[in-house]
């Protein structure tokens, strides 16, 4: 629902235009508020691990228990909120990461919390948080239009940056105050709302009218996609080494305040705060850092930046000197993060929109957790100063990865296309009757060949991204004029699906690769189930009631229609 008086009070393109939509706005509140949870339970785990250890590595494994489920179930998890009700995904994993919250406060209040137990509750809660992610993403664009996009996703992260700058001052409160116990507390109460609000979302879909896929092949779709989208692959790429890089920020953060700072669970919290409060100002600059700047004069500029900051906490033996370099940090790694995260939501297609962003997500967490680990195994060698030299030194040198890896230029979001009608079909298939072969005869003028086969070179990671494979592009020895384009489908149904989930630049596409054909007759396009050895049933009944074989389908239509 949009409220209408409300528009004229916002540009499409202004950071508050998102809120004009109530679905959008009483979910980024009641986020706003699990989020907060969710820093109050970090400060918590965080400081009550460093009461029982004093092992650097294990401080550090507690954000990479929270990270680490994040890389490892993101994919299965944008499969299941690409093929489920995502309304439902995310009230299941917030219940999974309510019922990890409340298990580690019962086990608190009766002081049976150890290490080990820590951090397998932290991975609860970081499961559930990791299957709730790709279905909450996702989902923003079923709340607001296409054009405020970009702002939606600036203000969820400013959500969590939000929390992040005030979760962790009135965390080091509670648990100076009242003990961990009450932080974990805090966190199980704080899901409520956002449960509350997602199960009165009454989420408008278009039924699908293919059956969904099954959960491993849509997660081999996914990686498929991504395999095949040179921005997706660059995008994901930048954002491990950064997450890598710049992770010893928050893994060795409760190091810094005791070793370095020599304070307590109050300091730790406000210095959690500086970089929240810095991460706040990031995301609030973000519409007029993509105006002004290209992405990959962005992201250098925010790591050089970073690279900075980091080195000077670690040098840092003051407070105050700290407090500002976090906020420095906060805010280019607000924008960086968020830079990466548009680049992605406005890259994927609707289809694919949670796999995509699983992966996202699964690419930052993971370079958290590794990273996480790796400082913390730094620190007990060399100690925390030396680890955040490091770190801030590869974060500065960062950029270089910009010669081999840069960023592309994100535009708006890429619309779907028509929905094509089904060939026409004389062989009796079911849904899994395949493989299915492909076959686009062109007749191309030789002056046009090396455009044209530019152009197919791009049109094979379309087919691919989209479902086909053993894609090949074959040039007639005895007649060059004539091309033949050709792949393959697993199944009818991989088929259809495959066919329908070009995007309108996609389409246009395709239809440059026509637009070269020459000749009186269309293009021609044969599309024929493959039969194996001793698959082909010799006593099937024939529409005119006779015993046949099992012919392939030939079809002759348009290109566009493949």
């Amino acid at each position: 629902m949009t409220d209408q008086p409300e528009r004229s009070k916002f540009a499409a393109d202004s950071l508050a235009a998102p809120l004009r939509h109530s679905v959008f706005r009483r979910i980024w509140l009641a986020s706003l508020l699990s989020n907060l949870g969710l820093m109050i339970q970090a400060v918590g785990a965080a400081w009550a691990m460093t009461q029982m250890t004093s092992s650097a590595d294990k401080v550090a494994l507690v954000q990479t228990a929270l990270m680490l489920p994040v890389m490892l179930i993101s994919m299965p998890a944008g499969a299941i909120a690409d093929m489920h009700d995502r309304r439902i995904v995310a009230l299941v994993s917030l219940s999974i990461s309510l019922s990890g919250a409340t298990v580690l406060t019962a086990l608190s209040w009766f002081g049976l919390v150890t290490p080990p137990i820590l951090l397998a509750l932290c991975f609860v809660v970081g499961s559930g948080m990791a299957l709730f992610g790709p279905a909450w993403q996702s989902s923003v664009s079923e709340q607001v239009p296409a054009e405020t996009l970009p702002s939606a996703v600036a203000l969820n992260g400013i959500s969590y940056n939000i929390a992040r700058s005030f979760g962790p001052a009135i965390g080091g409160v509670v648990v100076a105050a009242a003990g961990a116990v009450a932080a974990f507390a805090a966190n199980a109460v704080l899901y409520l709302p956002l449960l509350v609000v997602l199960f009165r979302w009454r989420r408008v879909t278009a039924p699908s009218r293919l059956p969904r896929e099954r959960l491993n092949r849509a997660m081999v779709s996914g990686v498929r996609y991504i395999a095949n989208s040179p921005s997706i692959r660059i995008v994901l790429a930048r954002t491990f080494v950064t997450g890598i890089f710049g992770g010893s920020v928050s893994a060795l953060m409760p190091l810094v305040v005791r070793d370095l700072l020599h304070g307590g669970a109050q300091a730790y919290g406000i210095m959690l705060g500086a970089f929240g409060m810095g991460a706040v100002i990031g995301a609030l600059n973000i519409g007029e850092v993509r105006k002004r700047m290209t992405g990959e004069a962005a992201v250098r500029t925010c790591a050089l930046t970073m690279g900075v900051a980091i080195a000077a906490i670690g040098l840092s033996r003051e407070p105050v000197l700290t407090a500002a370099a976090l906020v420095i940090a906060g805010a280019v790694w607000m924008l960086a993060v968020a830079l990466f995260n548009i680049g992605v939501q406005l890259s994927a297609p609707r289809w694919v929109a949670g796999r995509s962003l699983a992966a996202f997500q699964a690419s930052i967490a993971g370079g958290i957790a590794i990273g996480s680990w790796g400082w913390g195994r730094l620190t007990d060698a060399a100690g925390v100063e030396t680890a955040l030299l490091v770190s801030g030194g590869l974060m500065f040198l960062s950029p270089l990865i910009g010669l081999w890896l840069r960023m592309p230029r994100i535009g708006g979001r890429d619309g779907e296309a028509e929905v094509l009608a089904d060939p026409e079909v004389r062989l009796s298939l079911t849904g899994r009757s395949g493989p299915l072969v492909v076959e686009i005869e062109y007749r191309v003028a030789q002056d046009n060949a090396r455009a044209f086969h530019n152009v197919m070179q791009d049109v094979q990671l379309s087919r691919q991204r989209n479902g086909a494979y053993g894609w090949s592009i074959a040039r007639d020895i005895a007649d060059p004029e004539l091309w033949t384009e050709r792949y393959h489908c697993p199944t009818w149904l991989d088929f259809l699906r495959q066919r329908n989930r070009a995007t309108q630049s996609e389409r246009a596409l395709h239809q440059r690769a026509i637009d070269f054909h020459i000749g009186p007759d269309p293009v021609r396009v044969r599309r024929m189930l493959e039969r194996p050895f001793g698959s082909v049933r010799w006593k099937e009944e024939t529409p005119d009631g006779a015993a046949g074989d099992v012919l392939p389908v030939v079809a002759t239509a348009a290109g566009s229609s493949t």
